[in-house]
């Protein structure tokens, strides 16, 4: 027996009530184009028996060669839009099965948050994890997926120039991943042709080499620039930054900002923003002069310790509910005190919650 309520133990299906009796709502898929246009969803389809969706689950009615044209006219089968999905770690009394990580990576919708500037980071890391060791643990529909949406993240980069860095440190390590698996394991442990894979691996390979050639033009621009302002705003502008890298690079841009990128203090605060005291005892070795070179210090303590993450927007659990959601978006909680079992996920927690 369904239920047609809000129940304690999980959100529930959205229902109709018909003439009939109690109707679930079950929604359709997307079309994609070869072009690569926006998806629009399709009417429910009541007398049209030829794409009827039963459940979560495509039965195309029609002769196989009609259900070939529609697998090659599309890149995904399954697109969601889904702003949360519910973490199903075992069978229950109401619920049977389990949430994987690829039915995460399919439900929620990846291919909008990397739109957002605030979540496009996070997003981008969570598939450098994915690319490194958990590629063979998803699904064809999923893996496809990840393509799907790694693809739209290059062409962001490519159309905004936004943090070209990260996502070239993605591309190798999916490269990486993908020559190991093709050339020294062996197809047994890739879902698909293996023709698939060497062909995305061209893929990645020419999107490597756009990423490479990318030159980012020199904005014309009449008002105030970024060298109008005072040193000191300069300077504090420097010290929000998180990544060395970035400070080195902008201490690449002029002489005053490279004199303003080697302050020992600027140095000294990014190391303990991303590193505990502890980490510091270890390797904290005084020179002579009894003078630490921070960023020297900065550098030592990344190779052997993890640094502190910080994204803008990132997924939320809620523990009450278990459901994994987008805090902007809000989910069907039941708890008194929403607020209270809500727990931000990073990258890597993403990937541990699917670990059964």
């Amino acid at each position: 027996m369904p239920f047609l309520g809000k129940d304690w133990r999980s959100p529930g299906w959205s229902w109709t009530k018909t003439e009939h009796g109690w109707k679930r709502i079950v929604l359709y898929g997307h079309e994609l184009e070869d072009n690569n246009k926006e998806i629009d969803l399709q009417e429910f389809c009541s007398d049209n028996k030829e794409n009827l969706f039963v459940g979560d689950v495509c039965e195309l009615t029609t002769t196989k060669r009609q259900k070939d044209l529609y697998n090659n006219n599309t890149k995904s089968q399954f697109v969601f839009r889904d702003k949360w999905i519910y973490v199903q770690k075992g069978s229950t009394k109401e619920r049977h099965g389990y949430c994987t990580l690829g039915e995460a990576l399919n439900r929620l919708d990846f291919s909008s948050a990397i739109q957002d500037l605030r979540r496009f980071n996070y997003v981008a890391k969570l598939f450098q994890l994915i690319a490194r060791s958990h590629l063979t643990s998803l699904s064809g529909a999923a893996q496809k997926n990840y393509f799907n949406i790694l693809e739209k993240i290059v062409r962001k980069v490519l159309e905004d120039h936004y943090n070209p860095r990260l996502v070239k440190e993605l591309l190798q390590d999916l490269s990486s991943t993908l020559h190991s698996l093709t050339v020294h394991v062996g197809r047994c442990v890739l879902v698909g042709n293996i023709n698939i894979w060497l062909c995305r691996l061209e893929t990645i390979l020419k999107w490597q080499q756009q990423l490479n050639n990318l030159q980012i033009p020199k904005q014309m621009c009449n008002g105030m620039s970024f060298s109008d302002l005072p040193l000191y705003m300069q300077n504090k502008i420097l010290y929000k930054l998180s990544d060395a890298y970035d400070i080195i690079n902008l201490g690449q841009a002029m002489p005053t900002l490279y004199i303003l990128s080697e302050n020992r203090i600027l140095w000294k605060k990014l190391c303990h923003f991303h590193f505990s005291d502890k980490q510091f005892c270890r390797n904290l070795v005084l020179p002579k002069s009894d003078t630490v070179d921070w960023k020297l210090m900065y550098f030592t303590l990344q190779k052997h310790y993890p640094m502190k993450e910080q994204y803008g927007d990132t997924l939320h659990f809620c523990k009450h509910c278990s459901i994994l959601f987008w805090k902007d978006c809000g989910h069907p909680c039941t708890a008194n005190d929403p607020d209270s079992c809500l727990m931000p996920v990073s990258p890597q927690h993403f990937i541990d919650l699917f670990k059964f």
